[in-house]
């Protein structure tokens, strides 16, 4: 069974996507120096997202468990909203992550 080829601009846009949800800011693609790339970029991007995503799932529990507890001042409206980031930026990770083992998985298996 053939896999089908990756869409390299598919890739990045989903990339750029998964960034802006964690918050982070990147630089479009022609602005990024070799330096920045070689010393682990995406390795570091994909950290930057992940502690992100990490902080808005915190958020998203301390929010929702004021909510019901019953705090003066907590919100619903607030809770459900950092509970829709946190899924969203989870999913966002999930399929960066997805992505990156199909890549890894038809370079492996490329003919030599």
């Amino acid at each position: 069974m053939a896999m089908k080829p990756i869409d390299n601009s598919q890739l990045l846009a989903q990339m750029r996507i998964m960034a802006e949800s964690a918050g982070i800011h990147t630089a479009p693609v022609e602005n990024i120096s070799t330096s920045a790339v070689n010393s682990g970029g995406f390795g570091n991007l994909l950290t930057r997202a992940i502690n992100n995503v990490n902080a808005t799932q915190q958020e998203s529990g301390m929010l929702a468990s004021q909510v019901v507890n019953g705090d003066d001042g907590a919100s619903l409206v607030k809770a459900m909203i950092a509970s829709q980031k946190a899924s969203i930026s989870f999913q966002a990770v999930l399929q960066v992550r997805n992505k990156v083992a199909d890549a890894y998985k038809e370079i492996m298996n490329m003919p030599l």
